[in-house]
């Protein structure tokens, strides 16, 4: 996390000062910076692809568990947590669904009106 906020800020604030002030040594930040990616990271981003992919064809309405059943249909492995912390990571919320009867227009007090005026 430290290593994020000093790449993020180098060009506002010296390095030097960021070091110091997050009490982190330099080369360790440089072996951050120039590491290579885990595979868990790589798999993630494979996953990422399908899940979207499902998500998208869905018209924006799959949820975490619909979407897991897509990956796993695709012959995928992967758990449901997996599922639900990628597409809260990249703002994959599906819709709320409508529940209940349609807002009252005021048709039916206007209705009532006219017949306590007779």
């Amino acid at each position: 996390m430290k290593f994020a906020f000093i790449a993020k800020h180098r060009n506002i604030w010296p390095v030097a000062w960021l070091f110091d002030a997050l009490d982190v040594s330099r080369s360790g930040f440089h072996a951050w910076l120039n590491h290579s990616p885990s595979a868990r990271s790589w798999h993630d981003e494979g996953l990422l692809g399908v899940i979207d992919r499902s998500f998208r064809s869905s018209d924006r309405t799959y949820g975490a568990r619909r979407v897991w059943d897509d990956v796993l249909a695709e012959g995928l492995s992967c758990g449901l947590h997996r599922v639900e912390r990628l597409m809260r990571e990249n703002g994959l919320r599906a819709r709320p669904r409508r529940r209940g009867l349609p807002k009252d227009t005021g048709e039916r007090a206007a209705v009532s009106d006219i017949i306590l005026r007779d």
